[in-house]
């Protein structure tokens, strides 16, 4: 029970990374409000997680949305009594070279990526540094330090989200906040399906290309959302009590792949 009488937002909660975040946070005694874009799939979610017993409530949110987000902070502080920890997850990804990618889909990339925690960082820390301290937990990608073909606009926004993470481990850290980012690498989720079906067209082997990225990598599989999620967990709790501004790979070894 490591997160005994915690409250904790997850963006993105109602399915991939984001689902595993708040099933695992729930298992280790933290009361959890979660964000999705998609309606049904945060109903299913809320029904799924309500039935371990947990304290939890799913809201249908777009963090491109200023509105979106303060409704998110304001119901979620409501629902839990306060907030100690917020888990910016939610994000998209969209395919294409500068030259491609038409300007609606860079903005759009942008808005949910790295403004989605922008915006709920904004209206959440407040209440954390109100209860005397916490963490915010920033998903990044192994996109944000490395070039991928057709990921131009992922990773810039990537690339964005670990810088800002830094910059937010300094404003706060007089506040008692950690703020730290997990960047994963290949992992079972939708998204990943989605990407490689992109990148393979309509007539491609989507699964070709999945194993195109993780032939770069030391452990040759991908990895699972609870592994992404425990790697979160752990930054989140007081066990990491001395972990700040920090760019946590779980890429698999990807990164030293010679």
């Amino acid at each position: 029970m490591r997160l005994a009488r915690k409250r904790a937002i997850v963006t993105g909660g109602a399915s991939g990374i984001g689902y595993a975040i708040v099933e695992r946070f729930l298992q280790e005694g933290a009361a959890v409000v979660f964000c999705d874009i998609a309606p049904e799939a945060t109903e299913r979610a809320g029904k799924a997680f309500s039935s371990g017993g947990g304290r939890v409530a799913g809201l249908v949110a777009d963090v491109a949305s200023s509105a979106d987000c303060r409704r998110t902070v304001e119901e979620g502080v409501r629902f839990l009594g306060g907030l100690d920890i917020l888990v910016n997850n939610a994000g998209i990804d969209v395919k294409g070279n500068v030259v491609e990618v038409s300007e609606e889909e860079w903005e759009r990339q942008i808005a949910v990526n790295l403004g989605g925690v922008y915006r709920m960082s904004k209206y959440a820390l407040p209440h954390i540094i109100k209860g005397g301290g916490g963490a915010v937990v920033n998903i990044g990608s192994i996109a944000a330090f490395l070039g991928y073909t057709g990921l131009a606009a992922y990773g810039a926004s990537k690339g964005a989200v670990v810088q800002l993470t830094r910059n937010m481990a300094v404003d706060f850290a007089q506040h008692k906040v950690r703020v730290n980012s997990v960047n994963p690498g290949v992992v079972d989720t939708p998204l990943l399906e989605h990407a490689c079906k992109t990148l393979a067209g309509p007539k491609g082997d989507w699964q070709a290309v999945k194993r195109e990225y993780l032939a770069g990598q030391l452990l040759p599989r991908a990895a699972q959302p609870s592994e992404i999620a425990a790697a979160v967990l752990y930054l989140a709790s007081d066990e990491a009590a001395f972990v700040t501004g920090s760019a946590l790979m779980i890429d698999g070894g990807y990164q030293i792949q010679g």
